[in-house]
C-alpha cells in the first residue's frame, strides 16, 4: 500500500532543525482567549462577512464566465447575485410554503396519525408523548383553518338558559404597535440579508482591489508568501464547495427520485432541500430526511411507506456520509475527518446555525495560515490531513511505545512494496540514526537504548515468521563474515540487520556486542577464520576512536577485509572520502545495500580460482 509519507523529504538526519516548544505558554493561551472572545461579541459584525466572501467565492466563477463573454464587469455582477438571490429566496418560500401546507392539512391525516399512535401504545416508550404532540399539530392546524370560532357543541342538558352573547370591542391597534409586533421580528435577518447581498455585490466589483490591498497590508517583503497562501485557500474553498454541491447534486436526484417512487407528495421539493442542507456538515442528512419521514407517517394509513423512506435515507446517507464526504472534505480541503468535526462544533458554539454553515471553509483558511506563518504552524500540524510524521519517526516511535507489532506491519508494507533492503536503508537505518541523535542530546538513556534494539530483535523475528528475513538458525556457505558493534546497543541492532541481510543471500554471518573489542574480550574475539569483518557504527564516534577500533581488529584479523558502516547520512566532520584513510579501513559504506555489494566482491576476491579448485579435488582424491 502506498503511503504519502515516502514521498515527504527525510526529516531524520542529524543536522534536523530544533522543533518549536511543546509548551504552550500563557501569552498565547490569553491571545488565544482574546481572539474567541473577538470572534463571540463581534458575531453580529463578522456573520455577513464571512457569509458575503463565501457567497462571493460560490459566484466569482460565474461572474468571469460571463465578463468573458463580453458582458461589463458591472452588469454581470448584479445579474449573478440578483439571480442567486432570487433562487436562494424562491427555494426558501417553497420550502416554508410546504411546512405551511403540511400544518394545515394535518387534521387531514388525523386518522392515520391515531392508528399508528394506537398501535404504539404499550409497544413503545413514549408513545403518550407523541399523541400529545401531535394533538398540538392539530390544533395548530385547525388554528391556522380558522377553526375557532364555531358553534360550540351542546352538552345536552335540558332547560339550560340561552348563553348571553357578549360582545369585546378592542380598538385597532396603532401603526407604531403594528409595526414593533410584526415587522419588528423581521427587521433583523432583513438587515443581515442586506448586508450579505451589499458586501457580495462589493467584493465581486472590487475584487482586485481587495486583494492588492491584503498584499499590501502584509508587506512587500512577504507578497510571495501572501500571495500563495491566498491562492490557496481560495482554491480549496472554491473546489469543496463545487464538489459539495456536484455531492449535493446526486443525493437531491436519489432522494428525489427515491421518494417519488415511495409515493411521498413533493419529492422533488425535498431533492432540491437536500441539495441545499449537504452544504451544512454532517447534519444537513438528518434535516432532510425529518420532514419526508413526518410525512411518509402522515400519508399512508401502514408503516411501509415510512419504513421505505427511512431505508432509503439510511443507504443514501450512508454512501454519502462514509464514502463520499470523507473523500471530499480530506482531499479537497486538506483537512483531517476529526478536524471538520472541531470545527463544526466549535463554530457553532461561537456563531450558531451561521457557524455550522461557514465551519469548514473558516477552518481550511486558518489550516492555510499555520502552513504559512511559522507563529501558526500548530494550526496547520492539527487541522490538516498530511502526516505530520515521517516514516523514519513514525518508525522510531513505534520503538519507543514498545509496539514491535505496528512497526512490523510499516516493515511488511514496504518489503511489499519495494524490498527488505529498502526497508533497512529508508526506515530503519534512519530510525536508528534518531535514536542515535536523541542518545547524544541525552534525552535517551542507556536502558532505552536497550528497548530500541529489543525492539529491533522483536521486529526481525516476526519478519522470520513472514520468511520475509531468514531465520537464526539458518546456515550459510564458505567462511564467516563478523559483524561488530562499536560502542552501544544502536550499533548492535544495525549489525543485526547487516546480518540478516547477508544470511538471506546466503552468507554465514556472526554478530558480536560491543563487548566483545574490550580490552579484556578482544583477544578471545574468534576472528581467524573470517574473511570479512565489518565495523558498525551508528553512533558518533570520532575518527580516532573508530582508528583504534580498526588496529584492534587488525591484530586479531590480519587477512580480513575490513569494512566501516558508518550508517546514515554523511558527517561534516567524518566525509566519507576521507574515512578509509582516516581509519585504515579498506572500505567505508554508509548503506546496508552498499556493505552488502562491497561484502559480496570481496568474497569474490577471495575465493580460489575454479581452477585451482579442480587441481586441489583432485590432488586430494589422488
Amino acid at each position: 500500500m502506498h503511503d504519502e509519507r515516502t514521498e515527504a523529504p527525510a526529516r531524520w538526519d542529524r543536522d534536523r532543525q530544533p522543533e518549536p516548544r511543546s509548551g504552550v505558554s500563557m501569552a498565547r493561551v490569553v491571545i488565544g482567549a482574546i481572539v474567541v472572545a473577538g470572534l463571540y461579541f463581534a458575531r453580529p459584525v463578522l456573520e455577513p462577512i464571512a457569509l458575503a466572501v463565501l457567497l462571493s467565492l460560490m459566484l466569482a466563477p460565474a461572474v468571469r464566465w460571463l465578463h468573458l463573454r463580453g458582458i461589463g464587469r458591472s452588469l454581470a455582477v448584479f445579474a449573478t447575485v440578483l439571480l442567486a438571490f432570487v433562487v436562494i429566496a424562491g427555494f426558501g418560500a417553497a420550502i416554508g410554503d410546504e411546512v405551511i401546507g403540511f400544518i394545515q392539512k394535518l387534521p387531514q391525516y388525523e386518522d392515520n396519525l391515531a392508528a399508528k399512535i394506537r398501535s404504539l401504545n404499550g409497544v413503545v416508550p413514549g408513545a403518550g408523548m407523541l399523541g400529545r404532540a401531535t394533538q398540538v399539530f392539530h390544533d395548530l392546524g385547525s388554528e391556522l383553518q380558522g377553526a375557532v370560532g364555531q358553534t360550540p357543541p351542546s352538552t345536552g342538558l335540558p332547560n339550560q338558559p340561552a348563553p348571553v352573547p357578549v360582545e369585546i370591542h378592542r380598538n385597532e391597534p396603532a401603526l407604531l404597535q403594528f409595526l414593533s409586533n410584526v415587522v419588528g421580528p423581521m427587521l433583523q435577518p432583513l438587515a443581515e440579508a442586506a448586508l450579505v447581498v451589499l458586501f457580495v455585490i462589493m467584493i465581486l466589483l472590487k475584487r482586485e482591489d481587495l486583494r492588492d490591498r491584503i498584499l499590501r497590508l502584509a508587506g512587500a517583503r512577504d507578497l510571495h508568501r501572501t500571495t500563495a497562501a491566498m491562492n490557496e485557500a481560495a482554491a480549496r474553498v472554491s473546489n469543496y464547495l463545487l464538489m459539495q454541491l456536484a455531492v449535493g447534486l446526486c443525493y437531491g436526484v436519489m432522494v428525489g427520485i427515491g421518494l417519488a417512487v415511495i409515493g411521498i407528495p413533493n419529492a422533488p421539493l425535498w431533492g432540491v432541500m437536500g441539495v441545499l442542507l449537504r452544504f451544512v456538515p454532517y447534519i444537513g442528512g438528518p434535516l432532510t430526511a425529518l420532514l419526508p419521514c413526518t410525512l411518509a407517517i402522515a400519508v399512508s394509513p401502514g408503516w411501509g411507506v415510512f419504513f421505505w423512506t427511512v431505508l432509503l435515507f439510511i443507504a443514501v446517507e450512508t454512501v454519502t456520509a462514509n464514502f463520499i464526504e470523507p473523500w471530499i472534505y480530506g482531499r479537497t480541503t486538506g483537512l483531517s475527518s476529526v478536524a471538520v468535526i472541531a470545527a463544526a462544533t466549535f463554530w457553532t458554539w461561537l456563531w450558531g446555525p451561521v457557524g455550522l454553515l461557514l465551519a469548514t471553509p473558516l477552518t481550511v483558511c486558518f489550516a492555510v495560515l499555520g502552513r504559512y506563518l511559522p507563529p501558526l504552524r500548530f494550526l496547520d500540524i492539527l487541522l490538516g490531513n498530511q502526516p505530520v510524521l515521517s516514516l523514519q519517526e513514525s518508525f522510531y516511535q513505534r520503538l519507543l511505545a514498545r509496539d514491535p507489532e505496528e512497526a512490523t506491519e510499516q516493515a511488511e508494507e514496504v518489503a511489499k512494496e519495494k524490498s527488505i533492503e529498502a526497508f533497512f536503508d529508508e526506515i530503519a537505518i534512519p530510525a536508528l540514526v534518531l535514536a542515535q541523535a536523541d542518545s547524544d542530546r541525552g534525552v535517551l538513556a542507556g536502558h532505552r537504548r536497550a528497548v530500541i534494539a529489543e525492539g529491533f530483535a522483536a521486529i526481525l523475528d516476526n519478519l522470520a515468521d513472514d520468511g520475509l528475513v531468514e531465520a537464526e538458525s539458518a546456515e550459510g556457505e564458505g567462511p564467516p563474515i563478523a559483524c561488530i558493534a562499536a560502542r552501544n546497543e544502536l550499533d548492535l541492532a544495525a549489525a543485526w540487520l547487516l546480518q540478516h541481510l547477508l544470511r538471506l543471500r546466503g552468507h554465514r554471518a556472526v554478530v558480536f556486542s560491543p563487548d566483545a573489542l574490550s580490552t579484556f574480550n578482544i583477544d578471545r574475539l574468534p576472528l581467524r577464520g573470517a574473511a570479512v569483518v565489518c565495523l558498525s557504527m551508528v553512533s558518533t564516534t570520532s575518527p580516532a576512536r573508530a582508528r583504534y577500533l580498526v588496529r584492534r581488529i587488525r591484530r586479531r584479523a590480519r587477512r580480513a577485509h575490513l569494512i566501516i558502516g558508518l550508517w546514515g547520512p554523511e558527517r561534516a566532520d567524518f566525509p566519507i572520502a576521507d574515512a578509509a584513510v582516516a581509519t585504515a579501513a579498506d572500505t567505508v559504506v554508509t548503506t546496508l545495500t552498499a556493505a552488502l555489494a562491497d561484502i559480496e566482491a570481496a568474497l569474490a576476491e577471495a575465493a580460489p580460482p575454479p581452477e585451482r579448485s579442480a587441481e586441489r579435488l583432485t590432488r586430494q582424491s589422488a
